[in-house]
């Protein structure tokens, strides 16, 4: 079992308060992401979590058991961090068992849970290499099997993929997957990158300022960010969000065009995702803008258009385009595509 309650939690350091009242419940067997900006706290709280920081108020739960109090010993928890901590004169198979052999645990046995470890892990043939001999995902692989091989009642990943090149981090995402589909163990995973976010998370916890801005589903979040900051962190490239005003069931843009608006609140910014917005001749859709730039990206091409008085708009394209920088155009966009927000902030339905 893994399932973990974080209620009403709070860190302080002095008088700085960097966690702010949090609560959650994550259930056994989840893959939880916690995603955000640098500084959002997201880090603090998983080592929280782990009993690697001090819970100044509320209480941590592990299987309805209170561990507030508990040392990271204690927990039955793992932890993988960004750097991978490996012991450089130790083989694979000496790192991965270390930690069983100072509990003591039998010879045989740290034998036979190293191997299953490895084979998971597609690490059968480098059991006898050190450190300095493995690629950087296969650093990484090797401090996962460490984690596998003590079966811990959840696993606690700290940013493990930022060390990284791109192609790493792709072919590392989808280790990962793969590992949790195989364990089925409560998993919790750090990531300042939402791609990591939303291909690997059950859901996501969104956090801002030491507090969670929005809890859900990749798809709950893409689809229906509950306010401004989650609709923009969510998604790249970002969402594109313009000025507007509401009125008798209709908003309105600089320029005078108008369309449904079918919140029950006044909203004064209309949000609208590049994938959303097609082009048009000049004129025509809710908004007029001139080309800037063409990024062209083989199966993308992003148009980045200067709406004037709107703002800089971003429209995401499949494959080439014949358009060109300087081009006027028109952008519309369908009322079923489109996300509103009040003075708050905050996402109005």
């Amino acid at each position: 079992m893994g399932a973990i309650t974080l209620d009403s939690v709070e860190k302080w350091f002095g008088d700085v308060q960097v966690i702010k009242g949090v609560d959650l419940e994550i259930a056994d067997g989840e893959f939880v992401v916690f995603v955000g900006p640098s500084g959002c706290g997201k880090s603090t709280l998983l080592r929280m979590i782990g009993g690697l920081e001090e819970t100044s108020r509320g209480r941590m739960l592990i299987d309805g058991r209170d561990v507030t109090p508990d040392p990271p010993s204690k927990r039955g928890l793992t932890m993988v961090f960004q750097s991978y901590a490996l012991y450089p004169h130790m083989s694979v198979r000496d790192n991965m068992g270390f930690s069983l052999k100072t509990a003591g645990a039998p010879k045989a046995e740290i034998d036979a849970k190293v191997d299953e470890a490895a084979r998971i892990l597609k690490l059968d043939a480098l059991l006898d290499r050190r450190p300095k001999a493995l690629s950087g995902g296969q650093r990484q692989r090797v401090a996962i099997g460490r984690s596998i091989v003590r079966d811990p009642t959840a696993f606690l990943f700290d940013e493990p993929l930022s060390n990284l090149d791109a192609a790493l981090r792709v072919e590392m995402r989808y280790e990962i997957a793969k590992l949790h589909q195989t364990l089925q163990a409560t998993m919790i995973y750090v990531t300042h990158d939402q791609v990591e976010a939303m291909t690997l998370a059950d859901r996501i916890v969104v956090l801002e300022a030491g507090r969670i801005a929005q809890v859900g589903t990749p798809r709950d979040l893409y689809e229906n960010p509950a306010n401004l900051f989650v609709a923009q962190f969510i998604g790249s490239p970002k969402m594109n969000v313009m000025p507007c005003r509401t009125s008798g069931g209709e908003f309105s843009l600089d320029g005078g065009r108008t369309g449904p608006f079918p919140g029950d609140h006044e909203a004064v910014r209309v949000g609208i995702r590049p994938e959303h917005i097609e082009v048009l001749p000049e004129g025509q859709g809710q908004c007029d803008a001139t080309i800037d730039v063409l990024e062209y990206l083989g199966a993308d091409t992003f148009v980045i258009a200067d709406a004037g008085p709107l703002g800089q708009v971003t429209v995401r394209l499949l494959g080439d385009t014949d358009l060109s920088p300087g081009q006027r155009i028109g952008m519309g966009f369908a009322p079923a595509d489109t996300h509103f927000f009040d003075a708050a902030e905050q996402a109005v339905v």
